[in-house]
């Protein structure tokens, strides 16, 4: 029986191809769309999941509460020895601390090096690390080939990369021109989910080489971004104890007002991936966001299949008028269209999966992943698909299949059945107006996301950022800065030159507590402190709002600070901190305020401007900014290369403007972007199939009317808006229930800005005037063309 059902379906959807196609292909973009979701939110939940003691595995992180609450991923280096010492909670601990840029030289022959840039850092790790993580080890030995000095592990890929198919074992690299590591360790390649992607682990014991005031035991008052520290627990059920030893290590190791600032905490491994307060690389809110629209498109193709089904019942009435006189039951005609509805489901399916394998390399790109569609090995997947066709089945068929079977086969075989008999016009009116709120809902997104970027990319940021590039200054050398920058200031093309610690907005800064002029105790908030030289300001386009700036020096005699750091001193006006001393860093003899700058943002607009202190310190400078004339760019850009390249020869060059790393600070938002983008141009497709299906089953029906009224004088204008009115008032019904939820959802979006747009009512009246034009575009050539149709021949077909 199951077998006839399939066949009589089969035919069925021969006879009408049109219907088919476009529920198949509607179907097809939901289904497709929901596939890749599934891979990425798989992909992503995945995380750090693959350890065999994940449910042990934890992380210190470091809180700040203050008048300013402040949260790092990263702890004071002395930490994890400490905990290690006096605390036998963990089984294992083991710091880390991480370079986000390695300068990697492999000697050929006598003169003969090459050199590799690597981005993805290397790591000082202690042995311990590897005993907690499960990062399986080729070559070495895991349980020592980090503890002694000058040992290094290197993955596979970098292996091959750097020595071919020779052995790399016992091979030496340098690491950024300071010191020479022996491979003592060769690691299977660091599997993609997982936070920690150093793809190079040299010995703690180094430490001392690259940053001796971290490789400082004692050092308890900075934090190093890089500085991390993890465990692995005798017992999950030990995590309050370990935070309870964490605060004792606080009192013992800070003093008055800091032991009530300062919180130690553990984090579990399986949060770090999602806590976006310690710098986690995802959020689970914008998982749960995808996945719904996900569900959205699914359902919107599903309203699509219910909407064409149901309005195609009446042409179908004297086939099920017969097979209920020649003996059909009405769960026979039921499951009669289940079988079609599968038949559908299973071409919109395949379709669906071709589909993702399209869309999947666009997805990694954006997301900068290699997720990989492996349908038939990836168990998961394939529950999902076979879930989501069982559900789209039926979800989809139901009730175009109740309807049918409800017929009366007098009525039917009379055609005599009407709208009312198939419910009417209410459940599609229901159905059109979820389908474009839904659309409405992702257009208002659109609108919304893309407006906030543009106001964060154009709007003024208190500073120059166009035309200006920053080089890397690799070492302290005085004497190379300084040749480096008079010989850069004779290249005719470029009109200012700055050396500095990072450009005014920059995603590395550095922050510490500060004493204003006679009071007693530091403030109760940080002060981000930028080291630069006396052309910082003219090279950024920096304003004063007081004072004047620092004399030129190569050590801190005098300071800058900006309107928010006497805002945050209560004080009227920026002239009253002019010639008062601030004291940073335990400093004792504190310096004089120059000038007070006005307001720029040193991040994006997810964070408040800070307080700043800009203060020359050669020492400190990293970046050298360079601000060129319009004109023979390619040029001037030649002869930076060759200079820098003359300076440091032992270097590779690189730059970066300054326009396109601030950028890169809304690449997730984006992102986001992108996809809501494509989203909602799908939702409005799968719309538009369904709106063109319906108004086509609209035209057929109303055929005579169209005729009658045309004779009766009708114009073109009064048949169009026979057509338009019915959509008309459903879109408006839509627009009103989208609306709100669209404020709802847009409102929590731009909390996570401090600086942002408002919601204007322009935004609504554009989303509503694009789902006008769309549903316009789709209904006007098939409502346009029954409108022109000739009434005589209207009639006579009737």
């Amino acid at each position: 029986m199951i077998r006839n059902y399939f066949k009589i379906g089969w035919r069925n959807l021969k006879r009408n191809q049109s219907y088919a196609f476009i529920n198949i292909f509607g179907l097809s973009l939901g289904i497709a769309c929901s596939i890749v979701i599934f891979c990425f939110v798989s992909f992503q939940l995945s995380f750090d999941t693959f350890h065999q003691n994940k449910d042990r595995i934890f992380r210190i992180v470091t809180e700040w509460h203050d008048d300013e609450a402040g949260y790092s991923q990263a702890v004071p280096s002395p930490l994890g020895k400490a905990f290690r010492t006096e605390y036998p909670l963990a089984e294992q601990t083991a710091r880390v601390i991480n370079y986000n840029d390695a300068l990697v030289t492999i000697k050929r022959n006598d003169n003969d090096y090459q050199k590799f840039k690597e981005e993805t850092g290397f790591t000082y790790a202690e042995p311990g690390y590897f005993n907690i993580f499960d990062y399986p080890l080729i070559k070495g030995n895991k349980t020592n080939f980090l503890s002694e000095p000058n040992s290094a592990a290197i993955t596979e890929k970098l292996a091959h990369k750097y020595f071919g198919d020779a052995d790399p074992m016992g091979k030496t690299i340098r690491i950024n021109n300071k010191t020479d590591f022996i491979i003592k360790g060769v690691l299977k390649d660091i599997p993609e989910n997982t936070e920690r992607q150093e793809q190079i682990y040299v010995s703690y014991q180094n430490l001392k080489d690259q940053a001796p005031w971290l490789a400082n035991d004692s050092s308890w008052g900075g934090v190093y971004s890089g500085s991390q520290c993890y465990l692995l627990l005798k017992n999950k059920a030990d995590a309050p104890k370990v935070n309870q030893a964490l605060t004792q290590l606080v009192k013992k190791n800070f003093k008055g007002r800091d032991q009530n600032v300062w919180v130690f905490r553990t984090q579990e491994l399986a949060d770090i991936h999602f806590n976006t307060l310690f710098d986690g690389s995802s959020d689970k809110k914008y998982l749960w966001a995808i996945s719904l629209i996900g569900l959205f498109l699914v359902v919107t193709a599903c309203v699509n299949f219910i909407n064409l089904a149901t309005a195609q019942a009446l042409n179908r009435s004297k086939e099920v008028g017969i097979r209920k006189v020649l003996g059909s039951l009405p769960k026979q005609l039921f499951w009669q269209f289940i079988a079609e509805t599968a038949l559908i489901t299973l071409f919109a399916v395949v379709l669906a999966i071709g589909l993702a394998y399209l869309l999947m390399p666009y997805v990694n790109s954006l997301f900068k992943t290699q997720i990989k569609l492996h349908l038939f090995t990836n168990l998961p997947l394939l529950s999902f698909l076979i879930l989501i066709g069982v559900l789209v089945t039926f979800l989809s068929g139901s009730y175009p299949g109740l309807v049918l079977a409800r017929f009366q086969p007098v009525l039917a075989l009379k055609s005599k059945l009407s709208q009312k008999h198939i419910g009417g016009f209410s459940l599609r009116r229901v159905l059109v107006v979820t389908q474009f709120a839904i659309s409405q809902l992702l257009i208002i997104g659109t609108i919304v996301i893309a407006s906030q970027m543009h106001y964060a990319h154009n709007t003024d940021l208190g500073f120059n950022k166009q035309a200006i590039i920053t080089l890397p200054i690799p070492q302290k050398d005085k004497t190379k800065k300084t040749t480096l920058q008079s010989r850069l200031s004779t290249i005719a093309g470029i009109s200012n030159i700055s050396l500095c610690y990072q450009a005014p907005a920059a995603n590395s800064n550095n922050s510490t507590n500060i004493r204003y002029d006679n009071r007693a105790e530091d403030e109760h908030w940080g002060i981000n402190m930028k080291a630069a030289d006396a052309n910082f300001l003219t090279t950024f386009g920096i304003k004063l709002v007081a004072g004047r700036n620092y004399f030129a020096s190569d050590t801190t005699r005098e300071v800058l600070v900006n309107e928010t750091f006497v805002k945050k001193l209560n004080l009227k006006s920026p002239e009253e901190v002019i010639g008062k001393k601030i004291f940073t860093n335990g400093d004792k003899k504190g310096v004089p305020i120059t000038g007070v700058v006005k307001d720029f943002y040193t991040y994006s607009f997810h964070n408040e401007i800070p307080a700043i202190c800009i203060f020359p310190d050669n020492d400190n400078y990293t970046k050298c900014a360079v601000k060129i004339e319009a004109g023979n760019m390619q040029a001037t850009m030649k002869s930076i290369e060759k200079i820098w390249n003359e300076t440091y020869p032992d270097f590779l060059y690189e730059y970066q403007f300054l326009d396109e790393s601030i950028a890169k600070f809304y690449e997730l938002d984006m992102t986001i972007l992108e996809l809501i983008q494509g989203f909602a141009a799908i939702a409005i497709l799968i719309g538009s199939l369904g709106l063109y299906g319906l108004v086509s089953f609209m035209a057929v029906r109303k055929t005579k009317e169209i005729g009658v009224r045309k004779v009766l004088g009708a114009g073109i204008g009064n048949i169009l808006w026979l057509f338009g009115k019915e959509f008309t008032r459903l879109l408006l019904i839509a627009f009103l229930i989208a609306a709100p939820v669209a404020w709802w959802a847009m409102s929590h979006y731009l909390e996570d800005y401090k600086t942002r747009i408002s919601l204007q009512p322009w935004i609504f009246l554009l989303a509503i005037a694009c789902t006008f034009l769309i549903a316009a575009l789709s209904v006007g050539y098939r409502s346009l063309r029954a409108a022109m149709a000739n009434p005589v021949k209207s009639l006579r077909t009737e």
